[in-house]
């Protein structure tokens, strides 16, 4: 009898998505991995809610309240969660507004400068996430259980790190796939 595969869900939150790209730089090895894993809420199967998971790949910082309930969906139902990426790991780029009122910011989008509507009203719809003040890392709002650094990490880094969780080992990146581009 086979074994059972197992179950992990992946998402991308405040991010630009380059993770997931990574992801894919797996190539042809996603092959045998799918003969080890069944992919739940994922862009690649387009699942909406976060079932019961053996691992979470989280992509992204939290940046809004949409992000932070993903977020403890996927603590809730998931095993072991992984931070992926430098967004995820410690904001990245999108924490880099941090340092402005996030008034100011709405206002020179929409308003007053040259944004993507100057002139307009800034959009009050219940409908959008509200925004937070801040960009957050992923650890600031659950309990992670790993980091996976990098912008993005490597498809290399990305695979070990999987075949190590897979394997049930602790993950271990050695210098040639650890890289800050």
């Amino acid at each position: 009898m086979a074994a059972a595969k197992l179950k992990v869900a992946t998402v991308s939150l405040a991010g630009c998505f380059g993770c997931h790209m990574s992801f894919l730089d797996i190539d042809e090895r996603l092959l045998p991995l799918l003969e080890l894993v069944e992919f739940d809420r994922s862009p690649i199967t387009d699942i909406k809610h976060c079932g019961p998971c053996d691992i979470g790949l989280i992509e992204g910082g939290i940046c809004n309240a949409e992000n932070v309930h993903v977020l403890r969906e996927f603590r809730d139902n998931c095993k072991i969660l992984v931070a992926m990426g430098a967004c995820a790991v410690n904001g990245g780029l999108p924490a880099q507004r941090n340092h402005l009122p996030l008034s100011d910011i709405l206002q020179e989008v929409y308003r007053t400068g040259h944004g993507l509507a100057p002139g307009s009203r800034i959009p009050n719809d219940p409908e959008l996430p509200l925004p937070l003040n801040q960009v957050h890392p992923v650890h600031e709002i659950v309990k992670i259980d790993y980091f996976l650094p990098g912008c993005p990490p490597s498809g290399d880094a990305i695979w070990s790190f999987l075949n190590d969780l897979i394997a049930g080992k602790e993950p271990t990146l050695g210098h040639g796939l650890l890289h800050y581009d």
